[in-house]
């Protein structure tokens, strides 16, 4: 049986027929219902949601009576009250379940609060996504009624006192998953409940041989090392000798180029790739057709969506936005430019920044590629160097040298007066690091202007340093990071840069 043939709610049916292509007045739509709905809360009162929903111009006057939020600064002013039981705060109700995000750098986590209608929204888009695969030459349709394996969180969530659920999104939508996908749904409840990863990765290759696997769903590290330890248990040639109906990929997250080539030694056939843009906080975007530039912003469902310019007038050297920025809708955005993601969501997260950075290469059709984070970029002495811009240059010096390279982080650091980067990349090919590091810098120098002024200026040297792909793996682990969820940062500073070097030298 295919997905295809299962009988979809006509709420559904309707959601995937949607009508001419106008983002400007479906973002306007989203907003005016996300208003509607929480106009008698705590913060719909206090922000004078009624009157936003009689001007003339809702989308305006949201930006000028409502402000903007990190986590900090709306956990602090709003959601707290949340986590004690009290309800119509930001979203009507008490909120039950949180995602629990601690993104790649923080130590502690964050609390998202997530609702139904959150996780309701989050499943049209999903379906929107799947139905997009109608459009896909070439590609083995008897794959979708296989099984789909989903690497992520624990569905075993922590009980607070307060009554709520915390955990994963991953683990929640897989426990709260509709009940005609469970069918599909590998590894199954009771795998997918177990919080030791370790141990589940252990139990998935146990079961391996028992699945027919179409789809693999999660963080390209966390498949990859599950499929080598298939491939290994079994002493197999490829993933392809278990599982021959393996036919998709859908990951997210982290740029896919660095992991392609390794990833791609465990194959017997080429896989199709398909791109998510799911976060804690919502659906944001997704791959709806075949070799695209981007992924497509979901703009017709439930998260309405501003864009602030990445630049030094908005943003701080740290990457921290100022109180009052620019923010711009989605028909006031150009291409080539790089902007930092405001949502207002169905589960009351109203104009927070989520702390990605993007970039629109097809404005038409609402295509955007992730460049980034805005904290994670490099800019000692005005280099600009962005994530995109790395992992560019590292796929680039990848397909020079015929090598993998799988993890890689890059920290700014003091040399005499001026300044270095310092690379380290996981690679277990035989490689030449100078060689290695002098292409990475020469690709950058063309990829980024700004970064080669600098390269003859104050950024006075690049290092690297190769390290195995277990010594990544190990200090996620050491972190306490191990996870569907979790993604090495590209960037180290602060902390998270002390520990690094710690760990290295008890190595």
């Amino acid at each position: 049986m295919s997905l295809f043939d299962l009988q979809l709610p006509k709420t559904v049916s309707k959601a995937l027929n949607l009508p001419a292509n106008n983002p400007r007045r479906q973002q306007i739509n989203v907003l005016k219902k996300l208003l509607r709905q929480a106009r008698f809360t705590q913060f719909g009162q206090t922000y004078r949601f009624d009157e936003i929903l009689l001007s003339k111009h809702p989308g305006k006057k949201f930006q000028e009576l409502v402000p903007t939020y990190n986590y900090n600064k709306i956990y602090n002013e709003w959601w707290h009250k949340t986590l004690e039981g009290v309800p119509d705060v930001c979203w009507p109700g008490k909120i039950k379940f949180y995602a629990l995000s601690s993104g790649t750098s923080e130590s502690s986590s964050k609390y998202i609060p997530v609702t139904n209608d959150l996780l309701k929204g989050n499943k049209v888009v999903m379906l929107k996504q799947l139905f997009s695969l109608r459009h896909y030459q070439d590609v083995p349709f008897s794959s979708l009624g296989r099984g789909w394996l989903t690497l992520g969180g624990s569905t075993d969530l922590q009980k607070e006192a307060a009554g709520y659920y915390a955990g994963d999104l991953s683990g929640i939508t897989a426990k709260k998953a509709p009940f005609w996908f469970q069918p599909f749904y590998k590894p199954g409840r009771k795998i997918a409940k177990e919080r030791d990863w370790n141990k589940k990765l252990e139990e998935i290759v146990d079961k391996a041989p028992l699945w027919d696997i179409g789809f693999v769903v999660g963080v390209p590290a966390w498949i990859q090392m599950c499929m080598e330890m298939i491939v290994e248990r079994y002493k197999l040639k490829h993933i392809h000798e278990m599982w021959p109906n393996l036919a998709f990929f859908v990951h997210g997250g982290v740029s896919f180029e660095p992991y392609k080539k390794g990833f791609e030694k465990l194959l017997g056939k080429p896989l199709t790739y398909i791109e998510t843009y799911l976060a804690s906080e919502g659906f944001i975007a997704y791959q709806d057709r075949q070799h695209p530039q981007g992924m497509r912003l979901n703009t017709n469902e439930h998260i309405f969506l501003e864009f602030v310019p990445f630049d030094d007038k908005n943003f701080t050297s740290d990457g921290d936005m100022v109180d009052d920025p620019e923010a711009l809708m989605i028909h006031e955005v150009e291409e080539g430019k790089d902007y930092a993601l405001l949502i207002s969501t169905s589960a009351g997260t109203w104009r927070y920044l989520i702390g990605d950075t993007v970039r629109f290469v097809n404005k038409e059709r609402c295509e955007i590629i992730i460049t980034g984070r805005t904290k994670h970029f490099l800019s000692l002495v005005g280099e600009h160097l962005s994530v995109d811009n790395m992992n560019k240059a590292i796929q680039l010096a990848c397909e020079n040298f015929n090598i993998s390279v799988p993890e890689f982080t890059v920290a700014g650091v003091p040399f005499d007066n001026f300044f270095a980067h310092q690379w380290y990349v996981a690679c277990d090919d035989p490689i030449n690091r100078d060689e290695l590091c002098a292409c990475i810098d020469d690709h950058l120098k063309v990829l980024n202007d700004d970064y080669a002024v600098e390269r003859k200026s104050a950024l006075k040297e690049v290092r690297l340093e190769v390290l195995s792909e277990q010594t990544f793996m190990e200090f996620m682990t050491w972190k306490g990071k191990v996870g569907g969820q979790h993604k090495f940062p590209r960037v180290l500073k602060g902390k998270m840069l002390e520990d690094w070097q710690l760990f290295l030298s008890k190595k």
